[in-house]
């Protein structure tokens, strides 16, 4: 099994590019700072450490129009390991993990300095749950 689930804050605003066809994809790639479990917070270790990540067609477009440097959100996908010959010849490994859904992990008015955050659904990539509209009761909902 390949599923990988991470919570982090952004490195750097996203970098999109659209592929070439008939119908363009956005690709976007961007970098999550993902904090390690029980690192010296001391200055003495590296306590975090910077995973690749790439969002693809819709998924990308939301991380161009939504995400920012700094933002806190949550993905999960699986890992990709590839290689390629730079150019000065030398071969070049890579690991990124391919984004299957991401949502924003801070609250809309937590101030994490983001802005712009969607009121509406939060996640790329659907869930199969709506967001119940503000003001609706409890009519209408199966559950108390």
């Amino acid at each position: 099994m390949n599923h990988v689930v991470l919570m982090g804050r952004l490195a750097r605003d996203p970098e999109v590019r659209y592929t070439l066809g008939e119908k363009p994809i956005a690709v976007a790639r961007y970098s999550l700072a993902v904090d390690r479990r029980g690192a010296k917070r001391d200055g003495s270790e590296q306590t975090a450490d910077f995973i690749s990540c790439v969002a693809f067609d819709r998924a990308g477009e939301f991380a161009e129009k939504y995400f920012r440097q700094g933002l806190r959100v949550l993905v999960s996908g699986h890992i990709q390991t590839g290689s390629y010959t730079n150019r000065e010849g030398r071969k070049v490994y890579t690991t990124d993990i391919i984004i299957e859904t991401q949502e924003f992990a801070d609250s809309k008015g937590s101030g994490n300095g983001a802005g712009g955050q969607p009121s509406a659904a939060q996640s790329a990539v659907g869930d199969g749950f709506m967001n119940i509209p503000d003001g609706l009761e409890d009519e209408g909902l199966p559950f108390n």
